[in-house]
């Protein structure tokens, strides 16, 4: 009988495994109760976009199967919501064997719309180049699918030798459209760097900038509220969230505090930062959601964000409960 129990568990547990790596090939809704608000699936290194009314919410796949601890990510995953607490998840829009010049590693990346076309920057790791490397795809949907816009990588490590010998600074791409038209994309793992994008969205113009700020080490989210550029962006390891403000989307920053802190049992923190229908929502992930959670195998999650009268965010409180309906 105890031989027959343990079977069992082991026939349920490479079940789940399984049907957590699977691809997604239609639409399928879901009601998020709480946080983890996605149960079905591990997700991590979550982005956010708001278009027509909707929250598209962008994130990583980690298909790691317990007990090991590694990092296997194939895929990207798009959800939908109207409310943040009834979502939708499209089939999957993006693989890591779409770019054919990478080797794989499907890392954190953020989609961004201009003139009716969405673009994904993405992390993932160079075929032919040694290290990390910035790619990027383009659809015609929020959803996608989406295919490589370039054939080429858009940053690769050896760009970036001069500031950093390490070959995974070339990380977390997130991108602005500022208020006068000009595209920017900031990113790294150690060092910050900033670069112009093209109006195209797949070129980059001019030289790399470094942004210098204190405690930094990946993970960078940009995002405006009124005249004032947040940069958040995860501090030490394990890591917790922190951020600086400025008048200008290239700095200088000044460096404000810490915003949340670990997310239980993971030793990454990834953010991403939007307003919705007049309220501010942190979007993060941790390695809560079941016996199996982990650094590994992380989940999102949604809180609210608030802001002090004088423009600084308050520290966010994350919770189980989660947030409730956007009306």
């Amino acid at each position: 009988m105890r031989k027959s129990f343990f079977l069992m568990a082991a026939l349920v547990l490479s079940a789940f495994q399984l049907i957590n790596a699977q691809t997604v090939t239609k639409d399928t809704t879901f009601h998020a109760n709480g946080n983890p608000i996605i149960r079905h699936k591990y997700t991590a290194d979550p982005a956010a976009m708001v278009y027509k009314g909707k929250v598209y919410l962008y994130a990583g796949h980690d298909v790691c199967p317990s007990p090991q601890n590694r990092y296997v990510m194939n895929d990207w995953a798009v959800f939908s919501s109207d409310d943040m607490v009834n979502w939708t998840e499209h089939p999957t829009p993006l693989k890591t064997s779409d770019f054919k010049w990478a080797s794989g590693d499907a890392w954190a990346g953020q989609v961004i719309e201009r003139n009716g076309k969405f673009y994904w920057y993405v992390a993932i790791s160079h075929g032919t180049i040694h290290g990390k490397a910035i790619g990027v795809a383009v659809s015609d949907s929020p959803t996608g699918p989406f295919t490589d816009a370039r054939g080429s990588a858009l940053i690769t490590n050896d760009m970036t030798t001069k500031y950093t010998k390490i070959s995974w600074d070339d990380i977390d791409p997130t991108v602005m459209i500022d208020k006068d038209g000009q595209a920017y994309m900031i990113w790294g793992n150690t060092q910050c760097y900033c670069i112009k994008l093209k109006e195209n969205m797949i070129e980059t113009e001019g030289e790399i900038m470094p942004i210098n700020l204190p405690r930094y080490t990946e993970a960078p989210w940009i995002h405006k509220r009124g005249d004032w550029y947040y940069l958040s962006y995860a501090t030490e390891f394990p890591e917790k969230i922190c951020y600086a403000m400025s008048k200008k989307i290239t700095g200088p920053y000044e460096y404000k505090g810490i915003l949340n802190e670990l997310a239980g049992n993971s030793n990454t923190n990834h953010q991403a930062i939007i307003e919705f229908k007049g309220k501010w929502y942190f979007i993060y992930h941790n390695g809560g959601m079941d016996v199996n959670g982990g650094s590994f195998r992380r989940s999102v999650c949604i809180d609210y964000l608030n802001y002090n009268p004088d423009g600084t965010m308050k520290r966010v409180q994350m919770t189980t409960e989660g947030v409730k309906p956007a009306k």
